[in-house]
């Protein structure tokens, strides 16, 4: 694992992320999207290696969150992205390593394909050569907005290497760019990336108790931020989604009684 993390502190490739992420990725993102940044004093004294962890609702999450943290941060922030997804294509793989110092993370699923890489172990691996990662503990985007549950191997990884998790809370990203919807964001919509405090596992705290309380710092920094600017909150998200569910499950039980009539 030694030699697979080389490339990720490499000095001469951070220097080379560095400026497509300020000469391209980050002029883009901001012309796109109206940008606020909030909290970035909350990481002011942060060094070393940590786990960036945020809501994960559109492909915009990552360029807003590079684009967010200070330099010293992103300089080397490596973020773990889906193999099976944007590693299966050099077209795909390219840009996550040119723009966000990707590295794959193997979601167990099978596509009946031999894998090429052997990718456990590696997040763990690169916290202990000190570089700082990204991962979105959800584990895939949200298709409707609101965030779903934490799967806990990122607090597996902070406990195991006792390295600070720091929040991060994305507003508006998905209203931006929703996943049914192709194509960039037009008119210039609002977006808040709001960085929270680091947290540190307490002594004795396990895996999924620890993530829990992740989960509930990201909903407490986005929706505290989304009331104060007028837009929607994960709460109402998700309230939008169970009313949905039980508006089809009154019209599946509706349609049953009428065929045993």
């Amino acid at each position: 694992m030694a030699k697979a993390s080389k490339k990720y502190s490499s000095e001469f490739n951070a220097a080379a992320r560095r400026a497509a992420q300020m000469l391209l990725l980050k002029p883009t993102m901001w012309r796109l999207l109206k940008v606020h940044v909030h909290g970035q004093a909350n990481v002011s004294e942060l060094e070393g290696a940590c786990v960036v962890f945020a809501n994960h609702s559109s492909h915009l999450d990552t360029p807003l969150i590079y684009g967010a943290l200070p330099p010293r941060i992103s300089k080397f922030l490596a973020a773990g992205a889906a193999q099976d997804y944007f590693y299966d294509k050099w077209w795909k793989a390219g840009p996550m390593t040119l723009f966000f110092n990707g590295y794959p993370i193997d979601r167990g699923r099978d596509d009946g394909k031999k894998r090429k890489r052997q990718v456990r172990g590696l997040s763990g691996a690169l916290l202990d050569d000190g570089i700082p990662l990204l991962v979105f503990p959800e584990g895939t985007r949200s298709r409707t907005g609101a965030m779903g549950p934490f799967k806990h191997g990122v607090a597996s990884l902070c406990i195991s290497r006792n390295v600070p998790a720091v929040p991060v809370a994305l507003i508006g990203a998905h209203a931006a760019m929703p996943s049914s919807k192709g194509g960039l964001p037009k008119g210039r919509p609002t977006v808040h990336v709001v960085i929270g405090r680091p947290m540190l596992p307490r002594p004795g705290e396990i895996a999924h108790e620890f993530s829990e309380r992740m989960r509930r710092q990201v909903l407490e920094l986005h929706d505290t931020t989304a009331r104060a600017y007028g837009a929607k909150t994960l709460d109402e998200y998700a309230r939008a989604v169970a009313l949905e569910a039980a508006q089809r499950r009154q019209t599946e039980n509706h349609a049953d009684k009428q065929e045993d009539r």
